[in-house]
């Protein structure tokens, strides 16, 4: 078991922290600015980052012209990052800065990589603009003018000088540096050095600011990041450069995998510093299991060869607690921000909607047949039901519902039921399993049939079973096709009863819809009023109905469900974390138990989506550790057999689902002891 000290730190579970500055800048002042990025070095260190990037030629200002061939600027520029040097002697922190190099005749635009006091490397541009507003060319070489990989700089001999140098800096933690335009081009160099290995992508760039251009930046930099699955780290210049015919906004951004993670504010006249928490062990792991980049690998090898290796240790801040700034979603299937998320619940909806529209097409069948129980699942599978009629021109009496109640249905659930079909106007029916369960039961010689309150297994199983048999047959009698209502959670979890129940159905439109974001969607059909006042009424008490199996009697039957899911599962939210983090990027329990504490630990923290204040949870630390156990018992070790069998469903979003047939593939009877003994290495307590 990790100590807490070890396990509370981001740097024990595959990430770094890495920060753009932006330092308030002098045009051809070198002192100024260095003692400006000697700042920001220090600020960086002091919350922890391994890796800090700075604007093109931030040395001696950008906006310099005719001035870069003053020799007076140049020494200037070279006792700046003599400054720059001796402060990263103190720090450990790789240091990226941009200044002007005079090498063999020829003035190159470069950024230099220090780290201890040591120069690592420098980088030369490889593309320089000569349009509009950018005429670099009139002072500068590009890369492939250069005569020498190695040069002298910073009391250094045989310093790598190149435009392809891969710093490697320990498992997992390579980086590649460009600059500015390097990224504008048709293929960037980042791309091949992405294949060579590099997962943070640096850029250091000037780049004045326009109207829209800040918005293609953002494109630029998501789209590079994701296509070549890795971190980007981009900035612009300050308002310090000088505005004779340009103006500056100070643009510093980090993307991860196509996703934004931290940017800077814009038009600051002080300097400034962002920060973002970069998941190296995610981007191995994406490069794992998309196997185009390998195959992109091997086509590019000949370029690949070209690259340099300069290899260093980087010390990391691996003891004492240190958590994620980064936001995690606490439902990373449910957006928090309400515009997204009404988006994905738009489009979640209608592929399921299109998935059961084409199966009933093919399949020649104008009827569905569907259980209706008064809770979240059987909902939504009724929701979209209405729908697919609705597009098919078909009245939504060819739903045939069927809400059967048993020994365990509260008058809760029943009148929602029954509401619901009403409001959606649908064909309606009711029918009592009560009788034909307990002649089952007198066939079986259970207890429960002597008069004994024996509710075993048995017990609940007799119950979905019949529901199931009366569906199909049902189906049949009406040329119909039975309308599957199981989610992914209960999937992951095995929460259903094999062969009947929520597993078994003819087409099941919730398959790789997990529970969390199926109560959004009701909500969402709901607060839209998709289906009208009545029915939003009842959705939202059903949303407000506590999850329950109903198969198990309480001391009385009454207004409210006896029987508790989550009390013997566990909590729905937590699952759907560990199911995202599990089945999409294949973390181990003791990362998915880090990020479901830095997500879960405090209810004031971050942002929620439309959830009442008193239903958001916050959970320690043990609580997690004991849910993930039960998760990791249930999902690796009894459910798989399950979900080799699931009929057909749609897929509906990037997480995945557990088909077989698609997404996810094991063994039915694979151990979980790797898994469980993993979750051992989570502390019990802070």
């Amino acid at each position: 078991m990790q100590t807490s000290a070890e396990f509370f730190n981001l740097y024990n579970h595959g990430f770094i922290r890495a920060a753009v500055g932006i330092p308030e800048s002098r045009v051809a002042d070198p002192a100024f600015n260095a003692a400006r990025t000697v700042e920001l070095m220090e600020q960086a260190w002091r919350e922890k980052a391994v890796l800090i990037l700075f604007p093109e030629l931030g040395l001696s200002a950008y906006a310099c012209d005719d001035l870069f061939h003053q020799q007076a600027l140049l020494e200037g520029a070279i006792d700046a990052l003599q400054t720059v040097q001796q402060a990263s002697a103190a720090l450990p922190l790789v240091t990226v800065v941009g200044l002007p190099l005079q090498i063999d005749h020829l003035l190159f635009n470069c950024a230099v990589v220090l780290y201890r006091g040591r120069i690592l490397g420098v980088i030369p541009k490889t593309f320089l603009p000569n349009y509009r507003e950018f005429y670099e060319l009139r002072q500068f070489a590009p890369a492939a003018s250069a005569t020498r990989d190695t040069i002298t700089l910073g009391g250094q001999t045989d310093v790598p000088f190149g435009e392809r140098l891969l710093f490697r800096a320990g498992p997992g933690c390579t980086f590649f540096v460009e600059i500015c335009e390097d990224l504008w081009v048709p293929i960037p160099p980042s791309c091949h050095a992405a294949l060579a290995g590099a997962t943070v992508l640096l850029n250091l760039s000037a780049s004045n600011i326009t109207i829209g251009k800040e918005e293609y930046r953002h494109s630029l930099v998501s789209n590079q990041s994701a296509r070549c699955l890795a971190a980007y780290l981009y900035t612009a210049a300050g308002t310090g450069e000088s505005t004779t015919d340009l103006a500056w906004d100070g643009h510093a951004i980090i993307y991860e995998n196509g996703a934004l993670l931290a940017e800077s504010a814009r038009f600051q006249y002080t300097s400034q510093l962002v920060l973002a928490d970069l998941d190296l062990q995610r981007l191995s792991q994406e490069r794992m299991r998309q196997t185009s980049f390998n195959q992109s690998v091997q086509l590019q090898r000949d370029v690949i060869r070209q690259f340099r290796d300069v290899c260093f240790t980087l010390e990391f801040p691996q003891s004492g607690r240190l958590l994620c700034q980064r936001q995690y979603d606490r439902f990373p299937f449910v957006p928090s921000n309400p515009a997204v998320r009404d988006r994905r619940c738009y489009e979640a909806y209608n592929i399921q909607v299109q998935g059961l529209v084409k199966r009933l097409t093919s399949a020649g069948i104008h009827k569905v047949v569907v259980g209706v129980s008064g809770g979240l699942d059987s909902t939504q599978a009724l929701i979209v039901a209405a729908r697919a009629m609705d597009l098919l021109d078909y009245p939504r009496t060819h739903i045939k519902a069927y809400t059967m109640p048993g020994f365990a249905t509260s008058s809760r659930t029943l009148t929602n039921a029954r509401a619901l079909m009403e409001a959606i106007g649908c064909e309606a029916h009711e029918i009592d399993i009560r009788l034909s369960c307990e002649q089952m039961l007198r066939d079986l010689q259970h207890p429960y049939a002597r008069g004994e309150r024996v509710y075993d297994v048995t017990f609940e199983n007799v119950q979905a079973g019949e529901r199931t048999s009366h569906l199909f047959r049902l189906a049949n009698y009406h040329n119909a096709l039975v309308l599957g209502t199981g989610d992914l959670s209960e999937l992951a979890l095995g929460w259903s009863t094999y062969g009947v129940g929520d597993h078994m159905s003819h087409y099941n439109v919730n398959a790789s819809v997990p529970k969390t974001l199926i109560q959004f969607l009701i909500r969402w059909v709901a607060d839209t009023h998709l289906l009208g006042a009545p029915a939003s009424h009842v959705l939202q008490d059903i949303l407000a109905t506590e999850v329950s199996p109903e198969l198990v009697p309480g001391d009385g039957i009454g207004d409210e469900p006896s029987q508790k899911t989550e009390a013997v599962i566990g909590p729905y939210e937590l699952h759907d974390f560990y199911v995202y983090y599990t089945t999409r990027l294949g973390y181990a329990p003791p990362k998915v138990a880090f990020l479901a504490y830095c997500a879960w630990r405090d209810r004031t923290s971050g942002h929620w989506p439309d959830i009442p204040e008193a239903n958001r949870h916050e959970y320690s630390i043990s609580e997690i550790k004991h849910w993930l156990r039960v998760f990791v018992w249930r999902f690796f070790q009894i459910s798989q057999f399950k979900r080799t069998c699931v009929p057909n469903a749609p897929k509906v979003g990037s997480g995945g689902s557990l088909s077989p047939r698609g997404d996810y593939r094991a063994p039915s009877d694979a151990e979980a002891t790797a898994w469980l003994e993993q979750v051992k290495r989570i502390p019990d307590h802070e």
